[in-house]
């Protein structure tokens, strides 16, 4: 008896500034996120992409991305894809893109990996308000002689 549907392994998420595909097919990714420290609040995230690669199953999925708020129930953004492995030796790369991505609290948000509406993954991505240091205060104001 032949396999006709086996659900997926993610076998690596990454949140990142950017992904590009050379000529040959592999890919760069730039700028992986840890975390997301900046001097103020509120703040937009031009673009960030989650790169995904599944592989070990067989059949057609949907991955579906989603960015949620540190109250763990706002989506911030989310994003549906479909894929087909049409072998276990095979693998998927799917690359969400989210543009805009206004954070307006600190804390810890999360990056939701499903496939087929099975969550795969769930990892966190703190967003640190850090305001910058004086290193050269400005020169006091003369005293009058």
């Amino acid at each position: 008896m032949q396999a006709t549907r086996i659900l997926p392994d993610l076998q690596s998420s990454l949140l990142c500034e950017e992904v590009r595909q050379e000529a040959n097919g592999n890919f760069f990714i730039i700028g992986v996120v840890n975390f997301i420290r900046v001097p103020q609040l509120p703040v937009v995230a031009a673009r960030l992409c989650v790169f995904n690669r599944w592989t070990a199953g067989i059949g057609q999925f949907v991955e579906n991305v989603k960015l949620i708020a540190p109250d763990q129930t706002t989506v911030l953004r989310k994003g549906e894809m479909k894929f087909e492995l049409r072998d276990a030796a095979m693998h998927s790369t799917n690359v969400m893109v989210f543009g805009q991505v206004e954070f307006k609290a600190p804390g810890t948000y999360y990056i939701e990996v499903l496939v087929d509406d099975v969550m795969k993954l769930r990892y966190p991505v703190p967003v640190i308000l850090a305001p910058p240091q004086n290193q050269n205060p400005p020169p006091a104001p003369e005293q009058p002689a």
